[in-house]
This record gives structure tokens, sequence and C-alpha cells, in this order.
């Protein structure tokens, strides 16, 4: 496998577009003691290698009253690579689902979600997710506040990077029987699928 290195200029380039993707490049390269071409070159340079995978807009969720996040475990009723591509796509296509990770543990994916309100929550997981075919259990939890939350990636400008793909293939992880728990949680069953909703107090999500 081929490998790049990062010095430490490339580094702080990097840590200033996380802080501020509008900087123009001459305020970049003046941040980063450079002159404005060898900088541009290395940002393009940067962005061909994928370390600089685009840039976006953060918004204020509460502004835009987008006011309840909640974490989904989903559970399949078997972790065959059909029902895996199927549930990623129709995945995708939920505006509503921030994140999504194939899980080691009780459940097979874990979503980080964000709705106006707890209507629009159940309409997602009662008429979306409940209905993708080979969905067999759902456990949703109510975030009551943020407190924490970041984008910037934590990469020392002191210390070499070593870039590389990083390719994580979809394959079935036999997982270690864990004891359930959960806090009062509140359970429906839609058509013999099992459906738990419970609060918790989670630090990376928004006050609703």
């Amino acid at each position: 496998m081929t490998t790049t290195a990062l010095d430490r200029i490339d580094i702080k380039i990097l840590n200033e577009l996380q802080q501020n993707a509008d900087l123009t490049n001459v305020e970049l390269a003046s941040r980063v003691n450079l002159s404005p071409s060898p900088c541009l070159a290395r940002v393009r340079t940067l962005e061909k290698l994928g370390v600089i995978d685009r840039r976006i807009a953060v918004l204020d969720p509460a502004v835009l009253g987008i006011c309840v996040t909640a974490f989904i475990q989903v559970k399949l009723e078997k972790q065959v690579q059909l029902s895996l591509e199927n549930f990623t796509r129709t995945i995708d296509r939920l505006s509503q689902v921030m994140e999504c990770y194939l899980m080691t543990g009780d459940s097979d994916y874990l979503l980080r979600v964000m709705v106006p309100d707890i209507e629009a929550l159940e309409d997602l997981i009662v008429n979306k997710l409940s209905r993708i075919p080979g969905v067999s259990s759902i456990r949703s939890n109510l975030a009551l506040k943020r407190i924490s939350h970041k984008t910037v990636l934590p990469i020392d400008s002191n210390q070499p990077v070593q870039i590389k793909s990083c390719n994580l293939a979809s394959k079935r992880i036999e997982r270690p029987a864990k004891p359930q728990y959960d806090a009062a949680p509140q359970t429906r069953i839609d058509a013999g699928m099992s459906i738990e909703t419970s609060r918790t107090l989670d630090h990376n999500a928004a006050s609703f």
C-alpha cells in the first residue's frame, strides 16, 4: 500500500481550513508562512490525495428549528451482504440520518438522526426505518442536551502523519453476548418488530 507523508506545513494548512474553510488562498498562505503560489499547490495536492474531502457550511440546527437529536440502534434479521447493501442504500436517501455506523455489539447499526420534533421522529422510525426489509428491531434514545460537538479532526503539526486509504469491508462480525439494559424503555410492537424508545443524557446531541 502506498503512503504519503504530510509535513508540518501541510498539517497547519489542514488545521486552518478545518477552523475556517472560507479563508482565501492569500489569507491561508499568510497564516502558514508561505507565499500564495506554493500554498495553493499544497491545497490542490491535499484535495487530489483525498485528505480534503470537501468544503461545507456548518449550520445551526436550533436556528432552523431542528431541535431533536436521537441515537437509533437497528438490528437486522440476518447480517448478509444483500441486507447490508439494501439498508445502506435506503439510509443514504434519508436526509434526517446525519451519521450511520456498522457496529459491533448488540445492534448492527447506530444512527444519529436530527428532526424538528417528536412527531417527526416517530414518523421516521415507524414509517421509514421499520419498513426497510430485513430490519428486526429498533431502539431509539433521545438526547437531552448537546454537551460537546466538534468537526475538527485532532491532527498535531508536531507529529508526522502518514496518509493511506482506509477501507473496512462490510463483513459479518461475531458479537459476544451482552447484558440487556435500558432505563424504563417504552416498547411497541409493529408487525412483529420490536421498537423501543427511551431518553438518555448523551453528550453528542442538540437540546430539545
